[in-house]
This record gives structure tokens, sequence and C-alpha cells, in this order.
């Protein structure tokens, strides 16, 4: 445990920064977002690296290889978040518990379910992230911030395109005999 008595920054605060001239009420708005997305993204992290763990099948290697290429770029993305919210004068969130109260989609639970019903669950996880984020990209638009709106917009980049490869895993059209397919 820290012996330091004083926080150099407390949690929820905006200091301004002076070299990139973003107002507060203005940084205060964009590390809000950034923050909701580190969030959201840390939840389906979670998920995406449970279903990296657990599936089973057929088609086992290229699930779980793929599920692990997707964790590694939702860290990625994380870290974009996390710098940029503290580049501008905030403070990242941190913490597993924190993350689900802040992230506005929730996370399937911990059983372990059928990788079908795991990609599914991830789908729409995925969507609801892509909304967020478009949403925070124009409010960086709005407020003048391109380095962030242009940040964001590779990390919906990543998102769209993760998304897309988990829609064509749930397509019925597969070498696996029907018998197991639900």
């Amino acid at each position: 445990m820290s012996q330091q008595k004083q926080a150099r920054q407390q949690a929820g605060t905006v200091e301004e920064s002076e070299a990139l001239r973003i107002p507060e009420d203005k940084a205060e708005q964009l590390i809000d977002a950034l923050n909701t997305d580190l969030a959201s993204t840390y939840v389906l992290y979670h998920q995406v690296k449970k279903h990296h763990w657990t599936v089973e099948g057929a088609e086992f290697r290229d699930i779980h290889l793929f599920l692990g290429e997707v964790t590694d770029d939702l860290e990625e993305s994380a870290d974009m978040l996390a710098e940029r919210a503290q580049a501008i004068g905030g403070v990242p969130l941190s913490g597993g518990s924190t993350y689900e109260q802040r992230a506005p989609v929730t996370p399937e639970g911990q059983d372990v379910f059928e990788i079908r019903t795991g990609l599914q669950n991830d789908m729409e996880m995925f969507g609801d992230l892509v909304e967020a984020v478009r949403e925070h990209i124009q409010l960086a638009r709005n407020l003048g911030d391109y380095n962030t709106e242009e940040i964001l917009k590779g990390i919906l980049e990543s998102l769209e395109d993760h998304a897309h490869h988990i829609e064509h895993y749930l397509e019925d059209d597969t070498l696996v005999g029907e018998e197991f397919l639900n």
C-alpha cells in the first residue's frame, strides 16, 4: 500500500492541459466519453477472453486464434482510450468493478455457453460499443478535438471489422455437420 498521503490527481477531476489547449468544459465531456468507451472495451475484452479460453469443438483452433487477436486489439484500444483521457487532463478509469459499473454494456455472466451463444453475445456487445463510439466521434468533432476524433475512428474501424468477422462465424454455412448446429 502506498505511503503517499495525497493523490497527484483525484479520479473524476480534470486538469486543463496547457499544451493541448482544450478548455476544461470540453475536456470534461471528452474524458467522460473516453472513460465510458474504456469501461465498455474492458467489459467486452473480458467476455471475449472468456470465450477464447473456453471454446471447444471442430472449429476450436480457428475461433481460439481469432478471439486471441480480438482481445489483443481490444486491449490496444483500451490503452489508446486511457492515454488520451490522461493527455487531455483526466484520470482514466481503472479496476474491474469500476468498469462494470460505468459501462453501458452488460456482460453475459460467468457461465460457459456454447460458442455460438457466446459469439452472439459478443456481437451484440460489439454493436453497442460501435454505436457509442460513433456518437463519441461526433462529440469530439463538435468540440473541435480532431485528435480524439481520429483515435476513435481507428478504434471504430477495428470494432466494426471484428463484429463483421463474428457475424461470418455465426452464418449457417459450415463444414461441421448440421447435427452440431442449434
